[in-house]
């Protein structure tokens, strides 16, 4: 739901960096958690992988800018993505989506281990 609202967000306007990074995350956290997992979908990884090369060309163009927004273009692979996340996430262990989630913040932000 947190991915939709934040696409919803960007649709009319009202992305901002916040959304962008709940978004972006969402994505990143399944992502990974798939690749741990070794998922039998195949189109999955390829899929949340370019919804996620697109989320970076927004954040560029965000700092850059101040301009929080997907343009029409880039919102079919960002909403396939969510799509994607979203038929994916059901698969996974929560214990496994918790862990990469916190993997992931600790790498982002070069912090100890989160338990």
């Amino acid at each position: 739901m947190d991915m939709h609202m934040a696409y919803q967000a960007a649709c009319v306007g009202q992305f901002n960096v916040d959304a962008f990074s709940r978004l972006a995350a969402a994505i990143s956290v399944v992502r990974s958690a798939l690749e741990q997992h070794q998922t039998r979908n195949p189109l999955a990884i390829v899929t949340l992988d370019a919804a996620i090369d697109t989320l970076q060309a927004v954040r560029k163009r965000g700092d850059e800018t101040g301009v929080w927004e997907i343009s029409e273009s880039e919102r079919p692979s960002i909403l396939s993505g969510i799509d994607m996340a979203e038929a994916c996430i059901g698969t996974l262990d929560v214990a496994l989506l918790a862990h990469t989630a916190a993997r992931l913040l600790r790498d982002v932000c070069g912090e100890q281990e989160v338990r």
